[in-house]
């Protein structure tokens, strides 16, 4: 067993963490303030290559492990969790989904696209009434023949005003249950796609959150992804691996977190000394950089196994609810050892523990990845 990173890996990280500090902190304030999405930033981090970091040379991907992704995605959400959420879409539900499961006309059409940044994906599984239970969907698909006509909502939907490549999940025939739901390419230019209001978010602000709509929309038949009724399954396996991007992120929240307390606590005087030396604050820290390394640990095992083609849906349900509660109280704590001044937004802590929440409950609730968790190690 060996914990050492190889040098592409360090190499992988310190770019992420350069991009972080050099493109992402100045203005990052103003981007959550104003719900600015960051479109000079994505195409920047796209010419990196951090939009199809896994994805094959073939398509213009970096052909990169999920390892070097973890990192990537730490590194990043330690400065700005909104691009962090764009950029983990785009590569683990949407690039990631459509180079393992996409027939090769699909591929071919998309997906250097994707992995390049020349346009971005988005991932359209919840509805109002259809979110943790995944398979109560409500948007139809009803075969016409030589195409699938398409009605109904979707929301919360990252990137939902700026992509311009959808995936959606759609109910083709209810009696079938869960086999009777299949997944779709949806290009944002079909007639009847149109795109709903712009949600205001507690957290992750600078993200493009929409409700996208769907009336009479036509799909051609060969936009369907594998045969009929996979959709189900391709969104649980799709998200499976989403799980372990989400957790990074969470984990890059706890750990940006952990990094700026601890420097202001090294700063910060009071009762005549740094409050690091001061036991109430010392324990705090000791906590979160203990909790922060087991999170790290358990997001790098789902992505170990990921890469060696073995079963991760235990450890990546794992990786993410524990990295999100890690985020939360990490955050939260950050705040607290800032005292009054982690309340304002200069200080960035307060929007850390904003866009942590959001890490608790997208990509699938802690409850999920617990009914996930339990169901694994009880069979």
């Amino acid at each position: 067993m060996n914990f050492d990173l190889t040098e592409e890996h360090k190499m992988i990280r310190d770019a992420a963490r350069d991009f972080a500090q050099n493109e992402l902190l100045d203005g990052v304030i103003e981007r959550d303030e104003n719900q600015t999405f960051p479109e000079e930033q994505i195409k920047k981090l796209a010419g990196l290559g951090f939009l199809g970091m896994m994805v094959s040379p073939e398509y213009g991907g970096g052909g990169m492990d999920t390892i070097s992704y973890v990192l990537a995605m730490e590194e990043i959400s330690k400065v700005d969790a909104s691009t962090a959420v764009i950029m983990s879409v785009n590569n683990s539900l949407v690039c990631w989904g459509l180079e393992t499961f996409g027939s090769k006309e699909q591929k071919d059409k998309y997906l250097r696209k994707l992995a390049t940044g020349e346009i971005i994906g988005a991932f359209c599984l919840s509805e109002p009434e259809a979110g943790s239970d995944a398979t109560s969907q409500q948007t139809t698909a009803i075969d016409k023949g030589d195409h699938y006509l398409l009605n109904g909502t979707k929301n919360w939907i990252t990137n939902g005003n700026s992509a311009s490549f959808y995936f959606v999940i759609a109910q083709t025939d209810v009696s079938l249950g869960h086999k009777g739901i299949n997944a779709f390419i949806v290009e944002k230019d079909m007639p009847g796609f149109i795109v709903g209001k712009k949600e205001n978010k507690l957290g992750i602000r600078g993200s493009d959150t929409h409700s996208i709509m769907f009336t009479d929309v036509k799909v051609p038949k060969e936009n369907r992804i594998g045969e009929d009724g996979f959709g189900f399954s391709f969104a649980m396996k799709t998200l499976s691996g989403g799980r372990i991007g989400i957790a990074s992120q969470a984990l890059g929240i706890a750990s940006g977190s952990y990094e700026l307390a601890l420097k202001y606590s090294k700063e910060r005087k009071a009762f005549g000394k740094e409050i690091s030396k001061h036991q109430a604050i010392a324990f705090k820290l000791a906590d979160m950089a203990t909790e922060i390394d087991a999170a790290r640990l358990l997001c790098l095992k789902a992505a170990w196994l990921k890469d060696n083609g073995l079963n991760y849906d235990k450890e990546g349900a794992m990786a993410k609810v524990f990295a999100s509660e890690t985020a939360m109280k990490s955050s939260t704590e950050a705040v607290q050892i800032h005292g009054g001044y982690g309340f304002v937004k200069e200080y960035h802590v307060e929007r850390l523990m904003r866009d942590a929440k959001i890490t608790q409950i997208y990509e699938g609730t802690s409850e999920i990845q617990r009914i996930v968790i339990s169901r694994s190690i009880l069979k």
